[in-house]
């Protein structure tokens, strides 16, 4: 692993759970040898990416981030442009609609909208990451992305969150053909122990997956009628998102829900 990738992976360590660190532990996470780790983050600090605060001198992100967040959404406004299919998918569903992107090899949420229909709801965070194989959003980009990619993820530790989270790779494998299928995934009670969710993928110019849309409900609220509803749903959100940002379905899954939104969900 090179200097900047070295950089860059320390700067993806934090977290809405972690979003500061002291050199110790984030050399211990980053898996760098501590020398190292200060070495790197006195150059991210110097231009911005990192500061020091408190008399602890724990490290956080810096102003620079906000600037190159601020130019991405400027000129590739891909939250912007989404927050409506958002909103309606979560005023259609009446529950907690997310989008989530594939950036360097992790699933992070990049926006979110409540409905206004119940009090109660599935809570989100901005750039919270996703696991793959806990959640409806990882799911739905596993059963897209090629085989080397599924084999790097799941060769990872697969922590189980929940009673029922599936920690084994050659389960989650074998889910992975009827999401393809369907172009849906689903999980119930893997990432939060009560909250069901589904989720459509997403796909650029090339026809590959970068992410996913999805709809997370309490468990006592997911009944067969509202399963069907956010599947029809998403489906539509999944193809509106994709076409906004220029991508292409590919041809089977875009058949298959063209069909879908034939016919009111049942």
């Amino acid at each position: 692993m090179g200097t900047v990738s070295k950089a860059l992976d320390l700067l993806g360590c934090f977290s809405h759970q972690r979003p500061r660190f002291g050199l110790t532990e984030l050399a211990k996470l980053s898996g760098t040898n501590k020398a190292t780790c200060f070495r790197l983050l006195s150059e991210l600090q110097a231009f911005g990416y990192v500061e020091q605060i408190g008399t602890s001198r724990e490290y956080r992100l810096g102003p620079a981030v906000l600037r190159l967040a601020s130019l991405r959404e400027a000129h590739v406004p891909t939250r912007e442009t989404a927050l409506p299919v958002l909103e309606a998918l979560a005023r259609a569903t009446g529950e907690t609609s997310h989008l989530s992107l594939l950036i360097s090899g992790q699933l992070t949420t990049l926006a979110f909208v409540y409905s206004a229909d119940h009090g109660t709801k599935a809570m989100m965070e901005d750039a919270d990451i996703l696991p793959f194989h806990a959640t409806s959003s990882g799911l739905a980009v596993l059963a897209f992305l090629p085989e080397a990619e599924v084999a790097a993820i799941l060769s990872r530790p697969l922590p189980r969150l929940t009673p029922d989270t599936t920690v084994s790779a050659d389960a989650i494998r074998a889910l992975l053909p009827a999401v393809r299928a369907q172009g849906i995934g689903e999980t119930a009670g893997t990432f939060e122990a009560d909250v069901k969710s589904a989720a459509a993928p997403l796909f650029d110019a090339a026809g590959r997956c970068t992410g996913s849309i999805g709809v997370a409900a309490p468990a006592a609220r997911m009944t067969e009628t509202l399963r069907l509803v956010i599947r029809h749903e998403l489906a539509r959100a999944a193809q509106d998102v994709t076409a906004i940002w220029g991508g292409r379905l590919p041809e089977t899954l875009a058949t298959h829900w063209h069909s879908i939104l034939q016919g009111e969900p049942r």
